[in-house]
């Protein structure tokens, strides 16, 4: 392990344990406030944890975990699309099984695995701020810590010089504010750390910024979308093989505890750590595909909730 690693394993263990102890020290001042104040919290200012590709500023709740599969489909047209392809139904670009357990109502865990790369994903998430109703807090805030580990076999002797080059970390925070009972919106800059990239003139460490929003278009239908800008900010324009931003939209479909969303993206791929790097479709190029999400939330201990929040989604 070099000395550049150990610094980032430590930065990201200090910083998780300074935040939960700023959330330790936040709920506690919460709970010291007159009941009255509990419910000027903004709920909701989006419906999942999950938008289209991005994770939203939403954590589980308290005891609750969520099994959660997602998929990618291929090509809808282009070279690799078409009727030969069932327009990209016969073709899975992506595929990936999770767990996210809420430690609080404010922390959430996950582990999962991804079908490209054969991508292990571990993560943890942690609200630090919440929206209220009144003027004193406008938005929310959330801090994402993400580490990746790519476990197939390498390709060629010389692909994974060192184990250090399997591995890649994301740091984001991210902000949403939900402006009306019909409109929310997020931005999330994010770094991206990685040891080897597969273009000698792409960096090995990428900044971006996405941006996100939800439009409640019924009272059972909504449109959802996030795009994240790469290309233009620390990636150059001169790559052998062109890489893309990737950009998702989504219709939301609430039926009581039931979210049905059909999803529409560019990304070939699922987690953070592959579609903001990789992305090599285009949108005006017939790389569009279909994706969905089944996640099914199980509360693991009783709740003290009378009407708990524990439902089965597909979206």
């Amino acid at each position: 392990m070099t000395k550049n690693k150990l610094l980032i394993y430590l930065f990201l263990i200090m910083t998780l344990l300074a935040l939960r102890a700023s959330a330790q020290t936040t709920d506690s001042l919460l709970n010291s406030l007159d009941s009255s104040k509990k419910y000027n919290k903004v709920e909701s200012t989006f419906k999942a944890t999950h938008i289209v590709l991005s994770h939203s500023t939403e954590t589980q709740k308290k005891h609750d975990l969520d099994l959660r599969i997602r998929h990618h489909f291929g090509d809808i047209g282009g070279e690799f699309g078409s009727a030969h392809t069932l327009y990209g139904l016969d073709v899975a670009t992506d595929l990936f099984i999770g767990l996210d357990y809420g430690v609080s109502d404010k922390l959430t865990i996950g582990i999962g695995r991804s079908k490209h790369d054969e991508l292990f994903d571990l993560y943890i998430k942690q609200k630090l701020i919440q929206q209220k109703k009144d003027s004193g807090m406008p938005f929310n805030l959330t801090f994402l810590a993400q580490i990746g580990l790519v476990a197939r076999a390498p390709f060629a002797t010389t692909e994974f010089a060192n184990y250090s080059d399997r591995i890649t970390y994301l740091i984001q925070p991210i902000l949403s504010r939900k402006f009306s009972s019909r409109i929310s919106l997020q931005v999330m800059p994010s770094y991206l750390l990685r040891s080897v990239s597969a273009d000698q003139n792409d960096p090995e460490n990428i900044f971006s910024i996405g941006f996100a929003g939800r439009v409640k278009l019924t009272k059972r239908l909504s449109f959802v979308a996030d795009y994240t800008m790469v290309s233009g900010l620390s990636r150059p324009n001169n790559l052998t093989v062109p890489l893309y931003n990737p950009l998702g939209v989504g219709l939301e479909i609430e039926t009581g505890g039931h979210i049905f969303s059909l999803n529409f993206m560019n990304s070939e791929y699922i987690t953070e750590n592959n579609f903001i790097a990789n992305t090599k479709k285009s949108w005006t190029e017939g790389g569009v595909r279909f994706g969905f999400t089944i996640s099914r939330n199980f509360s693991l201990f009783k709740s003290k909730n009378k009407d708990p929040n524990t439902k089965s989604t597909i979206y």
